[in-house]
């Protein structure tokens, strides 16, 4: 499974971004998919779940992501839509699949993409 984030730039405090991870590759039809930050000499975030089931999807959300952030998908598509973006927003952003059930733990998840910069100041 390949992984590319793209939607990523600097923004100005209070503006959107929506970000978007294109899977290619042996994708599943099951399973879970994340949306993960990182800073600068930090481990990785879990911001949101999406986990996509017989019954459709299904998300939750790490406290930080809670009212700004919305995980979506659309095909083999993932998004994370950002609205009223802080400075302390600023990070690596990457996407994740793979899971077998939904969880927020790196580790988890066995494929990455190569992240996408925000920046908001």
């Amino acid at each position: 499974v390949q992984l590319v984030e793209s939607g990523g730039g600097s923004v100005e405090t209070g503006q959107s971004l929506k970000l978007s991870c294109s899977a290619s590759g042996h994708t599943r039809s099951s399973g879970c998919m994340a949306w993960f930050r990182q800073f600068p000499g930090k481990e990785r975030e879990g911001l949101a779940t999406l986990y996509i089931g017989e019954g459709g999807g299904t998300t939750y959300y790490h406290d930080s992501a809670k009212g700004r952030f919305t995980i979506t998908h659309n095909d083999k598509t993932l998004y994370l839509e950002m609205n009223n973006l802080k400075p302390e927003d600023t990070a690596m952003y990457y996407c994740a699949a793979g899971a077998t059930l939904s969880t927020l733990i790196p580790q988890s998840y066995p494929h990455w993409g190569q992240g996408t910069q925000v920046t908001v100041s």
